[in-house]
């Protein structure tokens, strides 16, 4: 049985965007996210210095790979995509090796 992937994805917002309006759009994306299969959960925080730090689990790479190449044609998760400043993405995958709570 392979283990959950973690995907972390670090990121800034583009110019003008509102914490509040981010989190208005990464509202809308859970519509998206949690439809795909493998969605276990997902977290999102913000450092004091402005990144956002997404971290989604998911029961297998495959269903990460799977999602990630799909989230830009979904009409839910286009606000998000858009807020978000391209260039600052750094995406890394990980087993999850424990887990509490």
């Amino acid at each position: 049985m392979s283990k959950h992937v973690i995907e972390t994805v670090t990121f800034r917002l583009m110019a003008g965007v509102s914490k509040d309006q981010f989190r208005d759009a990464a509202e809308q994306a859970t519509a998206f996210m949690t439809a795909q299969p493998g969605f276990v959960r997902r977290r999102l925080s913000r450092e004091e210095n402005g990144t956002w730090v997404e971290h989604v689990e998911w029961r297998s790479m495959a269903d990460a790979k799977a999602a990630a190449a799909t989230i830009g044609q979904a009409e839910s998760a286009r606000a998000f995509i858009r807020a978000i400043d391209g260039p600052s993405i750094a995406i890394a995958h990980s087993e999850l090796e424990v887990s509490v709570g």
